[in-house]
């Protein structure tokens, strides 16, 4: 399936976002901008904007399956991503799809439960199959806190919190897992980078900006792009970190609620302009 040589190719699974701030559309705009190439297996279409999801049609779980199975034995992929998945039906397809086609090859699963706007992605009943299923193929998930306490069942207000919640997640089957604090309070943000080996620890000031739809998508994506391209994990995660806060700052300031990020940050205009 893959040649030999990381080579940038990101297979992303994954729910599309109609306003183009979050999903499959954040993930290949974050790839692309780390120097990778992203192809796409659709999950769900999502009628959405900055201001919520308003409507969620699944795609039939044999089209998921075949979009999986067509680009794998053409393209290949040097890493993979899933994002929204949506019920227990397309779990266990993404898993059994992900498990014959691109053995071996490593995957950044983002748990994704919750839009930003409140609205579930996730059938309530899904937690166990994402569980049983999804987790243990991952070589690194990246929950958030709220993600993290469904799939715990811990209470995390605090950083030892996280710590408890990453080693009970590690106790689970999970290889690696990139615990996101930014939903603690205070002025800073903490997150944790747990492995049978150790945790590291990741900290940085937090951005006040309305502008972060997407945050959770284009991070895992660009973790899957760093190990697209032969980045160990550690290596990978810091680097997608500082790439999230710069399209942060960088947002084009779009729509009435929580706006995308600039994923074109790394892109020179100068130097396109140029070749013109």
């Amino acid at each position: 399936m893959s040649t030999p040589g990381p080579r940038g190719r990101v297979l992303i699974v994954a729910g599309s976002d109609s306003g183009g701030g979050a999903g499959i559309q954040a993930d290949i705009k974050a790839v692309t901008a780390l120097g990778g190439h992203a192809a796409t297996a659709i999950t769900a279409l999502t009628a959405q904007n900055t201001l919520g999801v308003h409507g969620v049609l699944p795609i039939p779980v044999a089209f998921i399956r075949q979009q999986i199975a067509v680009v794998l034995r053409d393209i290949g992929a040097d890493a993979l991503k899933t994002g929204m998945l949506h019920d227990s039906p397309t779990i266990a397809a993404v898993c059994e799809a992900l498990a014959a086609e691109a053995p071996g090859v490593p995957l950044v699963a983002d748990p994704v439960m919750v839009a930003k706007g409140g609205h579930a992605l996730l059938q309530p009943d899904a937690v166990e199959a994402l569980k049983r299923l999804l987790l243990p193929l991952a070589a690194v998930i990246t929950p958030n806190l709220p993600e993290a306490e469904v799939l715990t069942g811990l209470e995390i207000r605090d950083e030892a919190a996280m710590r408890r919640a990453a080693e009970a997640l590690l106790a689970m089957g999970v290889r690696a897992v990139l615990l996101k604090g930014g939903h603690l309070e205070g002025p800073r943000v903490i997150d944790l980078l747990a492995t049978p080996d150790g945790i590291t620890r990741f900290e940085d000031a937090k951005l006040e900006s309305r502008h972060t739809h997407g945050t959770g998508c284009t991070l895992a994506s660009a973790i899957a792009a760093g190990l697209a391209r032969g980045l160990p994990l550690q290596r990978a995660v810091a680097r997608a970190r500082a790439y999230v806060r710069a399209a942060i700052l960088a947002a084009p300031g779009l729509g009435q609620g929580h706006g995308p990020l600039g994923h074109g940050v790394t892109v020179d205009p100068a130097r396109i302009e140029a070749l013109g």
